[in-house]
């Protein structure tokens, strides 16, 4: 006999669309994980990706069978041997962490060394579109300390002079998910230099970067799709300067901070990311960020609601999850 847990779908409208180089979005599915003890519930949630094969059905399907496996919440270690990283693990993993905080009475931020989190400033994302489009974008953000620029390939030279008109004081960092090629990419490179970009995430394909590790680097290059779990970074080393995390990447908190501790050994600076969901998925980020160099936590903002209650946003500045939410 199994123990007592449900698997939901939801929808969040998303505020305008989310547009990046491999399509437009209006709503976000999440797929949230609630699990009980008896004496409390843990909730998680998750993104399912298409990029790495994930569907809605698939994600839940894959959940279900892991926890019909287990007569009781499992601890997390078991989890991470009966599934595979991913998105599926992130909401159960996730959910386990609540649990176990919420039975134990210790906040998972005690549980991880953690006082006194703080509130975090986090990039706000503009999504691809035209030039003009995306400098007007900017304008309208610019009273925003850190701007993420989604990329498209062809053209992001003029994109990326065009945020910088748009935002002057804003620093930026600019997404191309995989769009450049080595034919565009010393061009590209070089009007991020131009317009002061402190950070490029996944220029090239996943499995087709191997220019970085010759590529003149004047701007540091971030791993995103090229990188899930702690066994990428050997691969990754001469060729990236830093490392997204994203807990749907690594299937959940216990793993990414099992990466993060990894990355700092072999020298990569840190940003931790997020697709787009809501409070509920941003929260165990937001404790994984504390020190990271650069922070992508703003699925929430992009929403055009957020569950409640859910983190608390004041302009870019994100705070700690409080314990009705998660942790």
């Amino acid at each position: 006999m199994t123990f007592p847990f449900s698997v939901e779908v939801e929808s969040w409208p998303i505020a305008g669309s989310f547009v990046i180089s491999r399509g437009a979005r209006t709503e976000a599915h999440v797929v949230v994980v609630t699990l009980g003890d008896g004496q409390a519930t843990g909730r998680g949630e998750c993104v399912p990706y298409a990029r790495y094969g994930e569907t809605i059905d698939g994600v839940v399907g894959s959940i279900r069978t892991a926890l019909d496996g287990f007569s009781a919440p499992p601890d997390r270690e078991a989890l991470r041997a009966a599934m595979p990283p991913g998105a599926a693990r992130n909401a159960v993993d996730c959910a386990l962490w609540d649990l176990e905080a919420k039975t134990s009475g210790v906040p998972v931020s005690a549980r991880l060394g953690l006082t006194a989190p703080r509130a975090l400033v986090t990039a706000y994302t503009l999504s691809l579109g035209t030039p003009d489009s995306m400098e007007e974008a900017a304008r309208i953000a610019a009273h925003r300390p850190l701007l993420k620029v989604k990329l498209g390939g062809d053209g992001d030279r003029e994109r990326i002079a065009a945020v910088r008109r748009g935002a002057p004081e804003s620093r930026i960092i600019v997404d191309a998910n995989e769009a450049w090629s080595p034919e565009n990419f010393d061009a590209n490179m070089g009007a991020c230099v131009a317009a002061g970009v402190e950070l490029i995430e996944q220029p090239l394909p996943a499995g087709g970067d191997e220019l970085l590790h010759h590529a003149d680097r004047p701007v540091p290059v971030c791993a995103d799709e090229s990188l899930h779990v702690a066994d990428d970074l050997g691969r990754l080393a001469g060729s990236y300067d830093a490392i997204n995390i994203k807990l749907d990447k690594t299937g959940g908190l216990t793993e990414a901070l099992r990466l993060r501790a990894a990355a700092e050994t072999h020298g990569f600076a840190l940003m931790v990311g997020c697709m787009v969901g809501t409070s509920l998925a941003m929260a165990p980020a937001v404790l994984l960020a504390q020190d990271a160099a650069f922070v992508d936590l703003d699925g929430p903002l992009l929403l055009a609601r957020d569950r409640s209650p859910g983190l608390v946003y004041e302009g870019s500045l994100v705070s700690p999850p409080a314990p009705a939410l998660w942790g």
